[in-house]
Formats: structure tokens, C-alpha cells, sequence
């Protein structure tokens, strides 16, 4: 079997050390085992993605010298698929409308255990839909809604697999998890897939581009590791492989903080213009020249 590995930044800021230290990471293993290094685009936030951060995504890993396969997959041009893959989960009976507002959701999600969800406030206890009479008046009265997974009605669809879903763990998760790892999606609640106003989410595009691409093994950082979970689950309900996964540690500043793209003076455009050099870069994070 092929290595393949992707290192799929959002469009959003500038990258940073932190990225610098997931990309290499994830473009070194794919060299040192024979196999082959993606780049991927996550721009499904279309309000925050801009096209100039885009580029820049392109001139830092240029500068840092890594390569990566063409054409990139930008998953702003692929709506459809997600939409395909959401129609598929409707179909399954494991999804539902949620109505609640935002407002609604953090009130509810307040005594609730959060996952790692780079899109936080869709983290939720599990809610579960209301009556068909309430949704099809809220429905007529042209109110918006969320699609949200159940987590009930995934129990009932899979029977004992729910229980047996786990996923290999290469790295180490935030408590130092090693090895084979049982996944428990209850813990994210009944997460939210697609709203109004982005017709998918972070978990259900990154769970399917991870399967279109034949990623066999997902480099990250130990932020996620709470999302992995969910990640297994729509891979057993999609029919999609689960690939092996690899949480590295995350970058610190001075202030003990984790690095992010607000922090101007440690962009890789920044302190390339100072004259660092990409073999500074990898002895900063600790990766060999």
C-alpha cells in the first residue's frame, strides 16, 4: 500500500510556525516511506478564506522547499460532493434538523463536554430532533435549521460496530493516547454537518476528501485528536476506510500559548523577510535539516 499524506491549511491568515511544523512533518514521512504528499485547500468558510492567503499558503511551502502533487484540491469547488455525501447520511435516517440558535446551542452545550472541533459552536450535547408536527410548522414558517448527525440513530444503524469503532493512533493524543484507540463519539454530542449558510462542515468534507484521495495516514496536530472520533464514525457510516492517524505536539510561544495566525511576528512571511532561512525553520521546531 501507497503512504499518502496531506497537509490542508485554511485560507484564513498567514501561515505560521505551527503550520510549518504539520506540513514538514507530514512531508517528510510521505518522502521517507516512498509515498506520495498532498497539499489540499480548506476554504469552505467562504465569508474568512481569502485568495491572497491562498497564495500565500503556495509561496511559504515553496519557500520551506517541500513538493506536493498537482492539481490541489480546493474544496470550495466541490460543494456538490459534500452535498452527495450529506444526501447519503439523510438517507441513512442519521440525520436531523436542528432549529436551535447559536445563542440556544452555547446555552445547551454549557454543562456539555466539547470536542476539538476547529468550528467550536457546533459542538453540542446530543440534542435530538423534535416532533414532525414542530418541524413541519417551523418548516412552512421558513425558519433556517442545521443538519446534525445523531449519534442515537447511528447506534440503531450500526449495532455492535458502534461500540467496536477505534481508530490507530501513531502519535499521542492530549493524555499521551498511544496505539489503538476506542473512538467515542458520544463525547462530541450530535455535531452539526451542514447549515444555511455553509452546506457542509469541517467533519464531513475532511472525512470524505480524506477517502476521494486515498489518505492513509492523517498528520495533525494534537488539537483534533478530539474530532478523530466523530472522523470514524462518518467513515463507518459512508463506507470509507479509516486511516491511521498521527496527533503531533503543538507548538508553544514564550507565553506557553499555542502559535496562531494573529500572531504577526512569527508568520513564515515574516520571518522570512527577517532572513530566516527553511533550515532555521526545521531546527526551530525540532524537526533534522
Amino acid at each position: 500500500m501507497t503512504c499518502i499524506t496531506r497537509f490542508a491549511p485554511s485560507p484564513t491568515g498567514l501561515l505560521h510556525l505551527g503550520h510549518a511544523y504539520s506540513a514538514i512533518t507530514a512531508h517528510d514521512f510521505a518522502r521517507a516511506h516512498g509515498g506520495r504528499f498532498l497539499l489540499r485547500i480548506e476554504d469552505i468558510d467562504t465569508t474568512r478564506c481569502r485568495p491572497e492567503y491562498e497564495q500565500a499558503i503556495f509561496e511559504d511551502l515553496e519557500w520551506l522547499e517541500l513538493t506536493w502533487e498537482t492539481p490541489v484540491r480546493r474544496q470550495s469547488d466541490h460543494f456538490v460532493d459534500y452535498a452527495e455525501a450529506l444526501e447519503k447520511l439523510r438517507a441513512l435516517g442519521v440525520l436531523y434538523r436542528c432549529f436551535r440558535t447559536r445563542s440556544e446551542i452555547a446555552e445547551a452545550s454549557a454543562s456539555a463536554p466539547q470536542a476539538g472541533d476547529p468550528t467550536a459552536t457546533q459542538d453540542a450535547p446530543i440534542l435530538g430532533p423534535i416532533s414532525a408536527d414542530e418541524e413541519a410548522d417551523r418548516l412552512e414558517r421558513g425558519e433556517t435549521f442545521a443538519w446534525r448527525l445523531s449519534l442515537s440513530c447511528s447506534q440503531d444503524l450500526l449495532g455492535e460496530k458502534f461500540t467496536q469503532l477505534g481508530f490507530r493512533e501513531t502519535g499521542a493524543g492530549p493524555n499521551g493516547e498511544q496505539g489503538a484507540i476506542s473512538a467515542r463519539p458520544e463525547a462530541c454530542g450530535d455535531v452539526i454537518l451542514a447549515r444555511k449558510d455553509t452546506s457542509t462542515s469541517y467533519h464531513l468534507s475532511v472525512v470524505h476528501d480524506d477517502a476521494l484521495q486515498g489518505v492513509t495516514h492523517i498528520i495533525r496536530g494534537a488539537d483534533l485528536f478530539d474530532a478523530t472520533p466523530v472522523h470514524v464514525l462518518l467513515q463507518a457510516l459512508l463506507g470509507y476506510p479509516t486511516p491511521i492517524y498521527h496527533h503531533h505536539k503543538l507548538l508553544l510561544g514564550p507565553d506557553g500559548k499555542r502559535f496562531a495566525k494573529r500572531d504577526k511576528s512569527l508568520t513564515l512571511a515574516a520571518l522570512r523577510a527577517e532572513g530566516v532561512t527553511p533550515a532555521d525553520i526545521r531546527r526551530r521546531v525540532g524537526l533534522p535539516t
